[in-house]
């Protein structure tokens, strides 16, 4: 046991949310995966759990519990083997609704979420021509009465099929009619259950991975205006103050995995013979998994730091954006040694390597891409002149 397993305010959920994961082995994950299916039965058990509620104040039927207690969820749910991307979004995107949100709202909203007979899972922000370039998304929301037409397009929104409630944003004044290109922008609640076909229409995207994806059409649509979220116009700094725990949230996923693979590799180069030796004794093998743990370790630190910055409601943007790419990154090397140490047995299916080696790799992407830290970093902790 390492000093920091000792000193884990939260080994006690790891324990049990590991206990958990346990009901729910490959031999599962690889059924879904085969069929592009949702893992209900495992979204409903970290439900009842109250695991999905971590966020969420008690005062709402949460449990009220730090930003680093959802990321120890969500680190063992991947160490474990399972995909936390089921159902993670429910855990950062509730809290523009709990800091921005009316109390009509939140107590509309979280009680439910909270015990599980809503879901909110579907995050409603890329475009097909905009991508990461937020402030140029030209999904409109126009203002009639007591109600919003909204107009446009989404694309990347996962779990939009197995959710109820999405959280929107959208412009609702032009462009060129602001000062600053991130006004303008509002964020919306839309209760999907009351516009599906009517106005809403929900196209799911095959990729790479089993990620329950989709493109959304809105065609005049109607909000009320009751689900704007705050204040008109300022949605995109709703959006802003969730990301970095979206981030934090996502690197502790990827510590997971890196966690999960190699142990896996330590396992098998311990076990396979060749040649009349293990092959965990030749360097050769030994050196990549050894030099990606170091990675994941160096990647972990970082993450605690950024939490505990957020926290302690002090600045955690350089934090949160170099944890998610360190992570990310370590993951992916330990994913790439776990696949050499296996040789030809990493591409079969009941190993489940190759199913985690292609959710893995998503997180360099998504939910921002590597060059984008790159760009922040660049401009706002080193001073450099802006690239874009």
């Amino acid at each position: 046991m390492t000093p920091t397993e000792r000193t884990d305010p939260h080994a006690e959920i790891r324990e049990e949310v590991a206990k958990l994961c346990a009901r729910f082995p490959g031999e599962y994950w690889r059924k879904l995966d085969a069929v592009r299916g949702y893992p209900t039965e495992f979204v409903h058990a970290l439900t009842e759990s109250g695991y999905l509620a971590a966020l969420i104040p008690e005062e709402y039927g949460g449990a009220g519990l730090p930003l680093s207690a959802a990321a120890a969820i969500l680190e063992t749910i991947h160490a474990s083997g399972c995909n936390g991307a089921a159902c993670h979004a429910q855990m950062y995107i509730m809290g523009t609704i709990l800091r921005h949100g009316s109390d009509a709202q939140k107590q509309a909203y979280l009680p439910g979420i909270a015990a599980g007979t809503l879901r909110l899972q579907a995050f409603g922000v890329t475009e097909p021509t905009s991508g990461t370039d937020t402030t140029s998304l030209r999904t409109f929301a126009r203002r009639e009465g007591d109600r919003y037409i909204v107009n446009g397009q989404k694309v990347w929104t996962s779990r939009a099929e197995h959710s109820d409630l999405m959280l929107l944003l959208a412009r609702t004044t032009p462009r060129d009619q602001v000062k600053s290109r991130t006004e303008g922008l509002s964020t919306f609640i839309v209760d999907m259950r009351t516009v599906l076909g009517k106005g809403l229409t929900i196209r799911p995207i095959r990729a790479m991975m089993n990620h329950n994806t989709t493109e959304i059409f809105f065609d005049n649509m109607a909000v009320p205006a009751e689900n704007l979220v705050g204040e008109e116009g300022r949605g995109f700094r709703y959006i802003l103050d969730g990301m970095n725990a979206e981030r934090l949230l996502i690197s502790a996923e990827s510590i997971g995995d890196a966690k999960w693979f190699t142990e896996r590799s330590v396992n098998y180069a311990k076990d396979r013979v060749v040649f009349g030796r293990p092959i965990g004794q030749n360097q050769g093998v030994a050196f990549p998994i050894a030099r990606a743990y170091a990675q994941m370790r160096a990647a972990e630190l970082l993450v605690g730091e950024g939490l505990a910055r957020f926290e302690a409601g002090l600045p955690c943007g350089e934090q949160a954006n170099m944890a998610k790419m360190l992570a990310a990154e370590a993951a992916w090397a330990a994913a790439e040694a776990c696949v050499q140490t296996h040789g030809g047995f990493a591409f079969a299916e009941e190993y489940d390597i190759e199913r985690k080696f292609r959710e893995a790799r998503l997180y360099q992407v998504a939910p921002i891409s590597t060059n984008l830290i790159l760009s922040y970093l660049a401009e706002h902790v080193l001073g450099l002149p802006r690239s874009y």
